[in-house]
């Protein structure tokens, strides 16, 4: 570990010295690629430096207390504070997932459950938008389905997390997966408590640069759009349905009102989704984390259950469990985020 952390100091002290050339900011690209860069190693490279120092204070406190017993004492307060600098540097030494700084499209899906599942679905979708809002992101619907009493048979929103701090992604990402629901439905005269799911599918937004699309890879259908129940609600036909003939992946979007404007979102989400699948297919991991998220929403496969007779939360994949439901479904999910998050580094600094 102590190898590398000599060489990305190395690293940095040359990314210093170019940065300080006004020759190299003649080239903005490269200077803002250079800037990143030095942006990244600062916080490893100074906790490297600080375990340095305090290393030497050690060894010269430990000198010292040959002479004068007083200084063991502050030789071993400087061996405890060397030690959790250690365990820092481990953690600032965990590849970072190279999406940690992109925005995110986030689609949920009602599955198995029929009405409950798709106001179950709402529920997701404004805890989503709640979430963003707490942390000042902005969230953009860019295609929804609703049904008659309220609920959403699918929706997919962008969240973007402006300029400053990790992207949507870095947080979100955690969120894909079958979600269950135990509740009184609406529609239930009995009062018995009824199990229902519904699907969520969290992509990093990709840049039109990241993945390109020949107007020969797409077949284009127009059709009207529709409300509830039928009920039109555009009366030209202005909503896109793309199919990626390569893959077959499907995109539909109908909540602007040209078709301009859907065919723009509508290859917004394609792009997010090819992104997502080349990443997948060039990374095993990846694509084993992937599988993870919806393939069917089925309520037996699922990552977490919100149980309201208990306003209880239960994410399990990591044991989480909290009695705080009601502050959860209003957008308070950095508690249980926090625990996946914490995992998800354990996992890492386990395998490295």
């Amino acid at each position: 570990m102590f190898e590398r952390l000599a060489e990305l100091a190395s690293e940095h002290a040359e990314l210093e010295r170019a940065l300080a050339d006004p020759s190299v900011h003649a080239d903005p690209d490269q200077a803002r690629t250079l800037a990143k860069r030095y942006a990244e190693l600062t916080p490893i490279v100074s906790a490297y430096r600080e375990w340095q120092q305090v290393g030497e204070d050690e060894a010269a406190a430990l000198e010292l207390a040959k002479e004068d017993p007083a200084f063991a004492a502050e030789a071993e307060e400087l061996a405890g504070h060397r030690a959790e600098l250690t365990e820092r540097l481990r953690k600032l030494l965990v590849p970072r997932d190279p999406n940690d700084e992109r925005d995110t499209i986030l689609e949920v899906k009602a599955g198995e459950g029929g009405e409950e599942s798709a106001l179950f679905a709402s529920d997701l979708l404004r805890m989503y938008l709640r979430y963003a809002e707490r942390h000042g992101w902005k969230t953009e619907v860019i295609d929804s389905t609703a049904t008659g009493l309220g609920g959403i048979k699918d929706a997919t929103v962008a969240v973007k997390t402006g300029r400053g701090g990790a992207g949507a992604w870095s947080r979100l990402k955690y969120e894909g997966g079958v979600h269950r629901v135990q509740r009184v439905p609406v529609t239930e005269s009995q009062g018995r408590i009824h199990t229902s799911a519904a699907g969520v599918l969290v992509l990093p937004e990709a840049d039109p640069v990241d993945v390109q699309i020949s107007d020969n890879d797409i077949k284009v259908d127009v059709f009207r759009s529709s409300g509830p129940g039928g009920q039109s609600v555009n009366t030209t036909d202005s909503a896109v349905r793309i199919t990626h003939l390569p893959t077959g992946i499907v995109v539909s979007c109908q909540n602007e009102k040209s078709q301009l404007q859907n065919k723009e979102q509508a290859l917004r989400v394609l792009r997010a989704r090819l992104l997502s699948q080349a990443e997948a297919d060039a990374d095993a991991k990846a694509s084993a984390e992937r599988k993870a998220q919806v393939r069917t929403v089925d309520r037996s496969e699922r990552v977490r259950t919100y149980n309201f007779p208990e306003n209880r939360i239960s994410d399990h994949r990591v044991g989480y469990k909290a009695y705080n439901l009601d502050q959860v479904i209003d957008g308070d999910l950095d508690g249980v985020i926090d625990a996946l998050a914490a995992a998800d580094l354990e996992a890492k600094l386990a395998e490295g």
